[in-house]
């Protein structure tokens, strides 16, 4: 199926200064956010192969992701709190952090304005999702 088959489109920013290990981390955290904030009608069946061997679903739609600059990064930020979206993110302080109550802390403890963001995660309906994400490169 292809990204226009739903109602809603995924797509994950993350900042393009990143190391690769640094990008797939990030990628890995926020979709593990949209995918929460989905709740289940997000994931398809489990997968199984032809020996009855059976595996975790996944997400039922496609996933686009995007890189950015920093200040690209901030203008997604707010374009998605202005759309009053409920995003996924991860900031600089994250790597640091070896537990989620540190990373909820590490968060907590910064204003919205001064977020050191490296990546976004959303999953809105396309309208929305569009505009955050206009002006955006894929992910090469």
């Amino acid at each position: 199926m292809a990204v226009t088959d739903f109602d809603t489109k995924v797509a994950v920013v993350v900042r393009d200064d990143l190391a690769a290990w640094q990008r797939l981390n990030v990628t890995a955290f926020l979709m593990s956010g949209i995918v929460g904030g989905a709740g289940p009608a997000a994931l398809g069946e489990p997968y199984e192969d032809a020996d009855g061997q059976r595996y975790l679903p996944m997400l039922v739609q496609p996933v686009l992701v995007f890189e950015a600059s920093a200040a690209k990064l901030r203008t997604v930020h707010a374009r998605a709190l202005t759309r009053e979206l409920t995003i996924a993110i991860y900031t600089a302080e994250l790597f640091a952090t070896g537990r989620d109550e540190e990373n909820r802390a590490a968060v907590r403890a910064v204003a919205t304005a001064d977020l050191d963001l490296v990546g976004i995660g959303l999953r809105a309906p396309h309208r929305d999702a569009d505009a955050v994400i206009r002006g955006l490169r894929r992910h090469g």
